[in-house]
């Protein structure tokens, strides 16, 4: 199966996120338009939204899965981004090293189990370490099987665990990958790219 992907300039993208957002009853809090907007402005990142036809009708396509990212840096200043470095400094090498933090993502109920999110996953991989990351990390929840097996099969390892009080399902899950050229060779999905307009 071939996998559409859409990679979307900032404000068109953050747009587009807070709309598919809607699809997703895990998520408790759902990002706002204006939060993408704010956390990535100022630094590299990345939008991507895969495409694939409607469940009524083949000939059209409508957003099913999305990821995006960005640069995480050792200074950062924002609460919760100077926190998340805190959180990884013991696992994570941040000195000389461009890192990619994989913040948000995921696939509609409907299309899951096809692919979509590997697919963006693998692109999100290749993007990066064209441009320089070393490495690519991602904060996910216990209780998220299905991500977090797909990001297994694509050699993640965990390096952080944080037991949650009285609910195992929302510990937090830190995962990271090395990014090198070589690894683009095990990609398995096959992807087209296009620029939303």
């Amino acid at each position: 199966m071939a996998h559409l992907i859409r990679q979307y300039t900032l404000e068109p993208g953050a747009v587009e996120i807070e709309y598919m957002e809607q699809y997703f009853d895990e998520f408790r809090r759902k990002k706002t338009a204006q939060e993408i907007i704010e956390r990535l402005n100022g630094r590299e990142h990345l939008i991507l939204i895969a495409l694939a036809p409607a469940q009524d009708d083949v000939d059209h396509m409508v957003p099913v899965a999305f990821k995006v990212g960005h640069e995480l840096q050792s200074s950062e200043t924002d609460p919760k981004l100077r926190d998340l470095v805190e959180r990884l400094s013991t696992c994570v090498c941040f000195t000389g090293r461009k890192v990619f933090y994989g913040w948000i993502g995921g696939t509609r109920k409907e299309w899951r189990g096809r692919g979509h999110y590997r697919a963006l996953t693998e692109q999100q991989e290749e993007w990066a370490e064209r441009r320089g990351f070393h490495e690519l990390v991602v904060k996910t929840k216990n209780r998220f099987y299905p991500m977090r097996a797909t990001l297994d099969h694509m050699h993640f390892d965990v390096v952080k665990f944080e037991p949650h009080a009285y609910d195992n399902g929302e510990s937090k899950v830190y995962m990271s990958k090395k990014l090198l050229p070589s690894m683009i060779d095990e990609h398995k999905t096959m992807r087209t790219v296009e620029e939303a307009a």
